[in-house]
Order: structure tokens, then sequence, then C-alpha cells
């Protein structure tokens, strides 16, 4: 992908996200219709659908060509990553939009045979936009986020770890993610993995580590982090498979043997 066709996706990819982030806002006070999906804690909204449904009315309008990976029903069924595929999580955190109204985010990767090219992770109601083009710096709204520490050490580590590690199907040594836990400064969770990319990326938070993750969820959070110097990968260390569930290790390269290697052991 050409730089001159980078921009002009990335040009639309975020009016698209400011415009669907302006839809959300301005209906936060209309009664929300939830559903739930694989279980009750699985919620999807009205408001989901619909956003998902705006951004692939404009994107199959622009570019009939282009395909579309996404969580609610308007994408297409992929088994590959060839051509311009864009990978889009209307509403990030949907359990926090719906008890919270805050702490979600609109997620947006394009991806050009399987390399990411441009990603947005859009804070809705904080109103603040990280984007990336592959090669040109990483964004928070104007300010160029930094390249990763250059030393760092995991007893000085804030790491995100995903709650549903302790679920007893996770498949993961419980005992030694407490290690972890006891080993770190501190671990937070945020209930949006686009967010949680976003603050590896920005340098507040060392590493995340999920069990379950998929395309949609971590796409966008991927180039952002890459384009800071860090790196993303399955928790054993594999190379991720964006058509799949995942799980995910995503943060300083620092580290990620030490926690990959030393604290985590699946069954």
């Amino acid at each position: 992908m050409d730089r001159k066709e980078r921009n002009q996706l990335y040009e639309h990819a975020k009016n698209w996200v400011l415009e669907a982030g302006g839809f959300i806002r301005e209906s936060l006070d209309k009664p929300l219709t939830i559903n739930t999906k694989s279980n009750a804690n699985d919620l999807v909204t009205e408001m989901d659908r619909n956003i998902e449904k705006y951004f692939a009315e404009n994107i199959r309008s622009h570019y009939p060509t282009h395909k579309l990976l996404s969580e609610e029903g308007f994408g297409d069924d992929l088994t590959t990553l060839d051509g311009t595929v864009w990978i889009i999580d209307p509403i990030d955190g949907t359990m926090n939009f719906v008890h919270q109204k805050r702490n979600f985010a609109i997620s947006l990767a394009i991806y050009q045979d399987g390399v990411g090219e441009i990603g947005l992770i859009y804070n809705v109601m904080e109103d603040i936009l990280y984007h990336v083009k592959k090669g040109e710096g990483a964004y928070r709204n104007e300010t160029k986020l930094a390249t990763l520490k250059k030393h760092v050490n995991l007893e000085e580590c804030i790491l995100l770890i995903n709650n549903i590690w302790s679920c007893e199907n996770a498949r993961i040594n419980h005992m030694k993610i407490q290690e972890l836990i006891k080993k770190v400064r501190g671990t937070r969770s945020y209930g949006s993995a686009a967010l949680e990319f976003a603050g590896v990326a920005e340098g507040i938070l060392d590493a995340y580590i999920s069990i379950q993750l998929h395309p949609w969820d971590l796409a966008a959070g991927v180039i952002l982090v890459e384009e800071v110097g860090g790196i993303t990968t399955q928790i054993d260390g594999k190379p991720l498979n964006l058509l799949t569930e995942s799980t995910a290790f995503s943060g300083n390269h620092l580290i990620k043997d030490q926690v990959i290697n030393e604290y985590i052991e699946l069954k």
C-alpha cells in the first residue's frame, strides 16, 4: 500500500470513527436494547449493531472490493487476510458502555495482505483518539507517542491482566499467574481490550495479557503497540492469527520472554 492510498483510507476511517463516536454520545440518554450472546455477561446492544452497520455501509460504498471482519454480523466470512481488510469493533467494552456510559472505545484497523497499515482506537466519552499509520508514528490526539522504555524491570511494571484467566476453562496455571501478580508492582483491568492496548502503547502500562480475544478486539491495538516498539504475540510466544480467537501478550519486548517463559504455563 503506497502512502497516497494509505492517507486516503486513513482520512475516511478517521472521519467515520469520529462521526460514529458522535452518534453514540448523542444517544446515551435513550433507552438501550440489550441482548446476550454466548452467555449472560456477553452483551450486545442495538447501538453496537447500528454502529457496525454504519461502518459496513460506508466501506462498501466507497471501497466495494475491500473486505470487513467484524463482531455483530455485518462482516464477510473470511478465511484469509488477502487484499484490504477492515477489522472493526463498533463498541469495545460493551459492558462498560451499558453500566458506566464510559471506558469503551471504537476500534478500527485496516490490514493489507495481513499487514497492519492503519489503526484507530477512539475513547468516545473522553474524546481521545489513538491513531497510527504504519511507519509514520503513533499518536494520542495530536501528541506523538514515545518509543517504549528501553530499560524496564518486571518488579516495577504495571500489567493489565484480563480477569478471564481465573475461569475454570482458561487452561492456564493459575498458581503461576498469582506468582506474576505478586512479582509486579500492580495489575489492572479496564474492561476494554482496545483501551488496554492503547495504555500499553502510551507507555502508562507495561504489558497486557489476555486468554481470550477476538480479531476485532486486538487488530488496531497490535498496530499501535508495534509502532512504538512493542510486540504482540500469543501468550505462548507464537504469532497471532487474526482470523480466530486468540490469547495475547502485548507490551514491552524487554519483559516478554521473562513473563512468557517464567509465568505462563498452559495446561
